[in-house]
């Protein structure tokens, strides 16, 4: 079987799939595609116009006016890719408190997601792409070479969230980003759900280089050519 084209990695927050996504990505030459930072886009545009994030017709129409992209990166500052919006840079501005706060509302409406999935399918079926989210095997890509699906404990994924950020592991800390990561998954559990062909890697106690290896001797196994 040929190298695959697409490769779908799926999983809940905190489990791995940005970090083996992007690592898998340049290890292949691809372009790694977190599909969350096109959710995030659009609650960025949202925020910054000050609309009711709560209206679900206005988040609608927002997803339907604005143009989002996602290319290889275009600044040396550390960034994995770029995400454009009508043309403007705002691969850091996604990554602000406030949008992290306000995402998983802005993803949950059937409406945004069927906007969003048709832009993500636009840049995935271009190909060597490494797509990440939480629906790519299912509904985003079903037809994708390769799909993973990454499990990982709710105290491991509150781990790596503390890590992540340079925080100590102390125990209040540790039980407030467990409870985040828990009403995350609540909002993100219509769509967490691995593909019938995924395959499962449980991530708990292994390092992102671990799962590299892993993945790569899947690919060397059952991908070869």
């Amino acid at each position: 079987m040929l190298q695959p084209s697409v490769i779908a990695i799926d999983g809940p927050a905190g489990a791995g799939k940005s970090t083996l996504g992007a690592l898998l990505a340049s290890h292949l030459g691809y372009l790694y595609f977190d599909t969350g930072v096109m959710y995030r886009a659009l609650a960025l545009v949202a925020l910054q116009a000050r609309l009711d994030l709560h209206d679900e017709a206005e988040m609608a129409r927002l997803a339907y006016e604005v143009q989002i992209e996602v290319v290889a990166p275009t600044s040396d500052d550390g960034r994995q890719y770029t995400v454009l919006v009508n043309g403007e840079d705002v691969t850091w501005a996604i990554r602000s408190p406030e949008v992290e706060r306000n995402v998983s509302l802005v993803a949950r409406y059937p409406q945004v997601r069927r906007e969003m999935v048709h832009q993500q399918q636009q840049i995935g079926r271009r190909g060597n792409t490494v797509m990440v989210g939480r629906d790519i095997g299912t509904i985003v890509m079903p037809n994708a070479d390769l799909k993973i699906f990454l499990e990982a404990s709710l105290e491991e994924r509150a781990r790596r969230r503390a890590v992540e950020h340079n925080d100590d592991l102390d125990q209040t800390l540790m039980a407030q980003i467990q409870q985040n990561l828990a009403r995350r998954d609540q909002l993100d559990d219509h769509v967490l759900k691995p593909a019938d062909d995924a395959v499962i890697l449980q991530t708990d106690g292994l390092s992102p280089d671990d799962e590299l290896a892993w993945i790569l001797d899947y690919l060397a196994r059952h991908h070869n050519g």
